[in-house]
């Protein structure tokens, strides 16, 4: 219940980044899926601890040297 509650909770702040504070920058993420969608599909598959470690490894290696590409969570 309690996992639940922080996963919904993880998902919607991510949402508002997506919403309201993402249009305002340029896009340049180097991945697909995007690292905010990234996030959220990671959070609801490997829980708030492995879907936050996940995304903070993703938005680490979103930076000018990396390649990118597709890299499902």
């Amino acid at each position: 219940m309690l996992k639940r509650l922080v996963v919904a909770f993880l998902v919607r702040l991510i949402r508002v980044y997506q919403v309201y504070i993402s249009p305002l920058t340029w896009p340049c993420c180097r991945f697909t899926p995007t690292c905010s969608q990234y996030g959220i599909e990671a959070i609801r598959k490997y829980g708030p601890i492995g879907g936050i470690w996940r995304t903070a490894w993703r938005i680490l290696r979103c930076n000018p040297w990396c390649k990118g590409g597709h890299d499902p969570p």
